[in-house]
């Protein structure tokens, strides 16, 4: 084992400056492939986790808004959907800063919001107490209405 290549077990932070150097200055050969290998796709396994978790619970919300909302403001007039809005506000804003951050998840989105409606409904219909007939089968949002942030879909 080198001595790079040790170092990732002991001391990350030197491990990657040193990798850093040597991409700066060419010496190629002398890199600590593997661990380099493991570290980017981490990195994107990571990225795309984030990505998931925060579409999972931005449909939900959009969902509670689009089946339960015309429930509560009718049983309660003071009902306005304050918290629902704020979470939808700052799933979107923190999706559009992680795109921002790693473009190549753009191309990703699409298959992350099929993988992410199934447990969006189950999150929904566990918040909301509704039926699991209430809600699509498939995805009713499309990625632009998802990732807009003026978009609230209409009330069932």
């Amino acid at each position: 084992m080198t001595t790079l290549a040790s170092l990732y077990k002991t001391n990350y932070a030197v491990w990657a400056q040193r990798n850093a150097d040597l991409l700066r200055a060419g010496r190629f050969e002398e890199l600590d492939i593997e661990h380099l290998l493991e570290e980017l796709s981490d990195m994107s396994k990571s990225d795309r986790r984030e990505l998931h978790s925060r579409l999972l619970v931005l449909l939900a919300h959009l969902l509670k808004w689009q089946f339960q909302y015309p429930q509560l403001n009718d049983r309660w007039r003071e009902f306005d959907g304050r918290s629902w809005r704020s979470t939808i506000v700052e799933q979107r804003a923190q999706l559009e800063g992680l795109l921002r951050q790693s473009p190549g998840l753009n191309s990703a989105v699409e298959e992350s919001i099929a993988e992410a409606y199934p447990a969006a409904v189950r999150l929904a219909r566990k918040e909301t107490g509704l039926p699991k007939s209430t809600f699509p089968d498939s995805c009713p949002y499309s990625s632009a209405q998802i990732l807009d942030e003026n978009y609230y879909p209409e009330t069932a």
